[in-house]
């Protein structure tokens, strides 16, 4: 192992291991950020997100509706990540003891997580979920993820990606291992356990993406550090034959034409509150909603700004010929905009304000059409 974690032979603020855990952990923040992967803070030795505030604590509390993240605070886990150096000198800097995440999803990072807790492994169906294992294979010894992965490898005449030196790769505290990986085509690859029923690549192996973070190499909990082996410190593109796998076993949304994910129901409620022409108006508020609910299948960026701005533009129209309140347009466009693209919701404000100021200046007619 070397000595020090050196992300980069060029990259002179890389942290040490010798180090404060304070110092390290800014640095590796930094580090992340700079490569473009949004940071979490992790709760002191621990490897749960910091705690939220008092007010998002409370029983009923709606993220969507909460002003913490625009307004720079950590509440909401994974939601909150950034790469905002400012923000992240502010946390860090505050609460130099914070460990650090980084936001998967937004990253473009599909993380396979390898769990080592000897156990007895589960029927032979579970194993490898989808793929039937014969009587006839000797799984003596098979106790770990590591075994598991290793036998759909096998299986696929492939190298295991527990053994892959082209790639990232950090061993962790309790002996397993976390194989950093990039999804280059920008699919909304979907996180999973290992020992679910449902969605799952191989027993005791986890996969961190859309929706999930992973715990920066060199963070340190009271378990132990997160440590780097070997001497790259990038993550490969995910290789092919295991984005086959993980589309396979369900690892990617379900695409669904027009509109993949339904308009929320508080976004329906708000055309109940508005009263009168409920058919009328709720299909036209559907439709408007609709391309923006789409963008929660597409890969980031793929026209969601202008899908978001158009909508608002449109309600904007709505509100101004009486047909929605305001507050209602608003809150229907809050709620599916955060759906389509959690953790963006400060971005997503700025666009709904803009797109609904346009459209009020010119009310839509009965009749016209979004």
């Amino acid at each position: 192992m070397p000595a020090d974690l050196q992300f980069s032979p060029s990259d002179s603020t890389s942290p040490a291991f010798g180090a404060s855990v304070a110092a390290r952990s800014l640095a590796t923040a930094k580090w992340c950020a700079r490569r473009g992967w949004p940071v979490l803070p992790l709760a002191a030795g621990r490897k749960t997100p910091a705690a939220n505030c008092a007010t998002c604590r409370r029983d009923g509390h709606s993220r969507t509706q909460c002003p913490c993240i625009s307004e720079g605070r950590w509440c909401h886990g994974f939601h909150a990540a950034t790469i905002d150096q400012r923000r992240i000198n502010q946390w860090w800097g505050s609460h130099p003891n914070f460990g650090v995440g980084v936001a998967c999803g937004p990253a473009g990072l599909v993380v396979i997580d390898i769990d080592a807790h000897n156990a007895q492994p589960p029927s032979r169906d579970r194993l490898l979920p989808g793929i039937p294992i014969g009587e006839h294979v000797d799984l003596t010894g098979l106790s770990t993820g590591f075994h598991s992965l290793a036998v759909l490898a096998a299986l696929r005449d492939m190298p295991s990606p527990a053994e892959d030196t082209t790639t990232l790769r950090v061993r962790t505290p309790s002996g397993g291992l976390h194989v950093w990986y990039r999804a280059g085509d920008n699919r909304r690859w979907q996180c999973s356990s290992g020992s679910s029923q449902g969605r799952a690549l191989a027993w005791q192996v986890d996969i961190r993406a859309h929706g999930g973070y992973i715990i920066a190499p060199g963070t340190t909990t009271d378990a132990g550090t997160y440590t780097p082996i070997g001497e790259v410190r990038q993550p490969a593109l995910l290789p092919s034959w295991l984005a086959q796998e993980l589309q396979r076993t369900g690892h990617l949304p379900a695409p669904s034409i027009p509109a993949p994910r339904p308009v929320p129901p508080r976004a329906q409620q708000a055309v109940l509150a508005a009263g009168g022409g409920r058919d009328c108006t709720a299909r036209l508020l559907s439709a408007v909603l609709a391309p923006v609910a789409a963008c929660g299948h597409v890969a980031e960026g793929a026209g969601f700004s202008d899908t978001l701005n158009r909508a608002a533009y449109t309600l904007g129209g709505l509100v101004a010929a009486g047909r929605l309140t305001q507050d209602d347009a608003e809150r229907a466009l809050t709620e599916t905009a955060a759906t389509a693209r959690p953790g963006q919701e400060r971005r997503s404000e700025q666009i709904i304000r803009s797109g609904l100021a346009a459209g009020l200046k010119r009310p839509l007619a009965h009749g016209s059409r979004a």
